[in-house]
């Protein structure tokens, strides 16, 4: 059955990816995307020349107004929304203290408040449908090895997986349904490495040089060893297709993409069984499935 889909970042990477192989798979899709008549004004273009169902929406997940008004849209167009997409974020790289707080707070307010934003837009509509699905497009940073440099953005996503497990159990007995999609790190196919920001504090990057000289690149070298020839960032699109086109009730609670495998998919699945056996222990476990 096709779905009405709203997602966020979906002007390059995993979003525009997901936006298509959606398009694709035969539902309408609202393409998220910050400025559409400036900055991202080729992306929208592309998208709607790519399938009448592909449809670029103006949607800033730092913006209360923004988030919103995307939402009234899609709504009063659609007269429903079936699927939410969690998948707009920025990455930074860098020594971790050399980032002020300012910028760790930025970058949280992309990752972590953003989804908060969205959700409070979209969660009305869903819940008075009684219906829906909310997917998250999280990392495998979270639980699986992770290299240094990396650390503001590896603790936004581990916010975000922590949102993630608590607004499942409190949107299923609205019969809405929750999926974390797990991709690992990928070195090309998306422009996570190549857009990501620097520190501000040049004097501690410096200090950090005098130890750590050309770590962040070291780092990228070896990510990139470590992903197989085979590899393909499209897979995390198709395999979002697949969550969306899945029954209900059938769905994952998480599902992971990580070719380099950097062990997250083993200690998820420890961490998602204990979380279960917890729920069962305090009576709860009629949250783990969404209300039919």
């Amino acid at each position: 059955m096709s779905k009405v889909v709203l997602i966020s970042g979906a002007s390059s990477g995993f979003g525009a990816l997901t936006a298509r192989a959606l398009a694709d798979a035969g539902h309408t899709v609202y393409a998220g995307m910050r400025d559409i008549a400036g900055r991202n004004a080729s992306a929208a273009a592309g998208a709607k020349q790519y399938s009448a169902d592909l449809r670029p929406i103006e949607l800033d997940v730092s913006s209360d107004e923004s988030t919103q008004q995307a939402v009234r849209t899609v709504a009063g167009e659609q007269g429903r929304l079936d699927v939410l997409i969690h998948n707009a974020g920025h990455m930074v790289t860098g020594p971790a203290e050399a980032f002020t707080p300012e910028q760790l707070l930025d970058l949280y307010d992309t990752n972590v408040v953003g989804t908060q934003r969205l959700n409070r837009a979209a969660l009305p509509v869903l819940r008075e449908q009684r219906d829906g699905l909310v997917v998250w497009v999280g990392s495998s940073s979270t639980r699986g090895g992770t290299p240094p440099y990396l650390a503001p953005y590896f603790a936004a996503k581990a916010g975000m997986d922590a949102m993630a497990q608590s607004y499942a159990l409190e949107l299923a007995r609205f019969g809405i349904e929750t999926t974390i999609v797990v991709p690992g790190a990928f070195t090309h196919g998306t422009n996570h490495f190549l857009h990501s920001g620097t520190p501000a504090d040049a004097d501690v990057v410096a200090a950090y040089e005098t130890q750590y000289a050309g770590l962040m690149d070291q780092v990228g070298q070896r990510l990139a060893e470590l992903e197989p020839e085979w590899s393909d960032v499209a897979e995390v699109a198709t395999l979002i297709a697949e969550v969306v086109g899945t029954e209900k009730g059938k769905r994952p609670f998480r599902v992971s993409y990580d070719p380099s495998d950097d062990g997250a998919v083993v200690v998820n699945a420890v961490a998602d069984r204990i979380r279960a056996e917890f729920l069962r222990r305090v009576g709860l476990d009629d949250l783990l499935h969404p209300v039919a």
